[in-house]
C-alpha cells in the first residue's frame, strides 16, 4: 500500500515602509550609505532598546549600506530571499542619505494532502 502525498509550502509577504522616525523600532530599517547613523550605531540603538532580538546585516548596493532585521524573522525566511524582496522595494524609494523603517508581515501557508483509507 502505497501512500501518495502532496506538500506544498508558500510565503506571503506583506511590507510597509515609511521614513525613519522616533521611535526607531518595528521589524527593520534599512540603512542609506550616507545616512546620518550608520549601521554600528544602529546596531548599538537595537540593542539598547531590544537586546538580541535585531541582526545587521551589511550589503554591497550601490545606495544601501546595511539592513537591520528583526532576528526572529530570519527563523521564518531564508535571508537571502527576504534581503532580496526588501531591496527591490526599498531601492524604489530610498536614497543613500536615508533610513527607511519598515513593518513586515510574514504568513506561511501549508497545504498537505494525504490519501485515507
Amino acid at each position: 500500500m502505497t501512500h501518495k502525498r502532496v506538500y506544498s509550502r508558500r510565503a506571503t509577504l506583506s511590507l510597509k515602509m515609511s521614513e525613519f522616525e522616533v521611535p526607531p523600532m518595528q521589524d527593520l530599517l534599512v540603512i542609506g550609505r550616507k545616512a546620518p547613523i550608520g549601521p554600528e550605531a544602529v546596531r548599538r540603538m537595537a540593542e539598547a532598546l531590544s537586546p538580541e532580538q535585531f541582526t545587521i546585516i551589511r550589503l554591497e548596493h550601490p545606495k544601501v549600506e546595511a539592513v537591520l532585521l528583526r532576528t526572529s524573522l530570519l527563523q521564518m525566511l531564508d535571508k537571502e530571499i527576504l534581503i532580496n524582496i526588501i531591496l527591490e522595494e526599498a531601492e524604489r524609494m530610498i536614497s543613500d542619505t536615508m533610513v527607511i523603517r519598515s513593518e513586515i508581515n510574514i504568513e506561511i501557508s501549508v497545504q498537505r494532502e494525504v490519501e485515507l483509507s
